[in-house]
């Protein structure tokens, strides 16, 4: 007798959801790549800001206010502190020389780092004028018009120093600010020229060839 063959049952595919693409499959981060999340790739680029980290006197420095004044506007600046702080000098201090010398030195220096680039000159002409007004109500020369002019000149005299200083402090600071300036514009320059196209060179003609 034959035997019928009796086929094998055919497997049937499992109803169940759909597998996910790769992209979603990395982003849920069980794909079979084992490729990382997003989630994680962002805390690894938070990690890697926060491993340098940088010292605190520059931090400090950063988040300090930078405005960008004008010559004009240099000069009025140092003027105006100069007088409020010569004013206030005189009040509380008495007329101290050292209180007032100190307060130029710290005008002068936020004087020079906060004019712009092209008035850089300006700001180690603009302080010593502000501290001859400043000077005016911290000086003791007595009553009257003639009396604060004698003790302009006695507190000029005095305090020479600290005038010198405070000026010194801002050249200093026009300076370093002037030579960095004057690299970059170099280094701009250098990367300019690196830069430039091959089209714009002419190239070299080859040789003809000589008939025999």
């Amino acid at each position: 007798m034959e035997q019928h063959r009796t086929r094998p049952p055919q497997s049937r595919p499992r109803r169940g959801r759909a597998p996910l693409p790769p992209q979603a499959q990395g982003e849920s981060g069980d794909g079979p790549t084992g490729a990382p999340s997003v989630e994680s790739a962002t805390v690894c680029r938070a990690g890697g800001g926060q491993g340098r980290r940088l010292p605190p006197l520059v931090r400090a420095l950063r988040r300090f206010p930078d405005p960008r004044l004008t010559g004009l506007g240099s000069g009025l600046f140092a003027a105006a502190s100069m007088l409020v702080l010569g004013f206030l000098d005189g009040l509380l201090f008495g007329g101290a020389v050292a209180v007032y010398g100190v307060f130029f030195v710290l005008v002068s220096g936020l004087t020079a780092g906060w004019v712009r680039k092209a008035d850089l000159v300006t700001a180690p002409v603009a302080v010593p004028i502000a501290f001859a007004l400043g000077a005016f109500f911290v000086g003791d020369g007595g009553d009257g018009l003639t009396g604060r002019l004698a003790g302009l000149v006695t507190t000029l005299a005095t305090s020479a120093g600290w005038l010198y200083g405070g000026t010194l402090v801002a050249g200093l600071i026009v300076t370093v600010r002037k030579v960095r300036l004057m690299a970059r514009k170099a280094a701009a320059q250098r990367r300019a020229a690196r830069q430039e196209p091959a089209e714009h060179q002419q190239p070299q003609k080859a040789p003809k060839p000589r008939r025999a």
